[in-house]
């Protein structure tokens, strides 16, 4: 960090910030997110069990699939207040808005989801189920990540300098998660693909979390740092540790491979609900908003001084900005 940085302190007026925090409880959105994560993977994770002969892992990640995109969905609901506040957002399609696009997804793989899980638990029409696991498959993949993608174009200052980066993190830990779960609950001749896969994205997820975290952006000191550096820290504990022991003993011992899929789950909600307070404690100080701009400015003037010439870079946009003060934040019905 430049000496510039350290010294100064910025004040917005009547101490109000300049950025309004977002509202949402963390169970609900960071909840929200971990569980549509969960769901997406299985489903992909599902999709290759019942293509390679593997019935109890298919009907655990089916289940799974289900039961955490349910959750989602409550989670959701709860947070938006109404269900008609959902149903009102496909009234129109617009692939230029990740809300748009997420909400579309989300009623396409949710009756999918469920068609899927309730042909393989009560064994009626096997081959429209096992189709509506090869849908459930292709745009669960979406579900795991359009969150990403979604909290990347709001203003709050850490998610967008990390627009470009989350979608892998948020993919690595949905795989990891989805992975672990289904690890835990299948019989252990059979989860094979679910401990590569939970083992896989817990690389993934901690690798794309370090470069995320070691960018050059004065926001990253907020994820290192209060609530948000606990639990990123436990995260990768939790995900690292869980790995280990699913790479290692997972595929000789039920309880190895239950506790270390657990373990690998557990980090994954642990990295959404960091990612999340990490962007609310971003919001609170004006540094954060402040600074960037001012060095944007800074290179903006020097290289019109050197010659004349167009600066070399433009301020970055804001999206989902509500203007200037205290409404300069995101609504909840973005989160969809």
């Amino acid at each position: 960090m430049s000496p510039r940085r350290q010294k100064e302190e910025f004040t917005s007026y009547y101490g109000r910030p300049i950025l309004k925090e977002p509202t949402w409880e963390a169970l609900d959105i960071a909840g929200y997110i971990f569980a549509g994560g969960l769901a997406g993977a299985s489903s992909l994770l599902a999709a290759g069990a019942q293509h390679s002969g593997r019935p109890g892992l298919e009907r655990s990640a089916k289940l799974t699939a289900l039961t955490a995109i349910s959750a989602s969905v409550v989670a959701l609901v709860h947070d938006l207040g109404r269900p008609d506040r959902f149903l009102n957002m496909l009234r129109v399609a617009k692939p230029t808005s990740p809300m748009s696009v997420g909400s579309w997804i989300l009623s396409v793989y949710g009756p999918l989801a469920g068609a899927t899980a309730a042909s393989n638990v009560l064994g009626l029409l096997p081959r429209a189920g096992r189709l509506a696991g090869l849908g459930a498959a292709v745009t669960g993949t979406g579900v795991a990540t359009y969150t990403a993608v979604l909290i990347g174009d709001t203003a709050v200052p850490t998610w967008h300098d990390a627009h470009d980066v989350l979608p892998f993190v948020f993919a690595g830990s949905a795989a990891a998660s989805a992975g672990g779960v289904a690890a835990a609950l299948s019989p252990v001749a059979e989860a094979g693909p679910a401990r590569r896969m939970a083992v896989g994205g817990a690389v993934l997820e901690t690798a794309m979390s370090m470069v995320m975290e070691r960018r050059d952006h004065l926001s990253t000191e907020t994820l290192h740092t209060g609530k948000a550096g606990r639990l990123l820290r436990l995260s990768k504990a939790c995900t690292v540790g869980g790995a280990v022991g699913l790479a290692l003993g997972g595929g000789k011992s039920r309880a190895v491979s239950a506790l270390g899929g657990l373990a690998v789950a557990a980090g994954s909600a642990l990295l959404r609900f960091g990612v999340f307070e990490a962007g609310r404690a971003s919001t609170r100080d004006p540094k954060y908003v402040v600074v960037p701009q001012r060095e944007r400015l800074g290179k903006q003037a020097e290289a019109q001084e050197n010659g004349g010439q167009q600066p070399l870079e433009k301020a970055q946009p804001q999206p989902q900005r509500a203007g200037q003060g205290e409404g300069a934040g995101v609504s909840a019905a973005s989160m969809v």
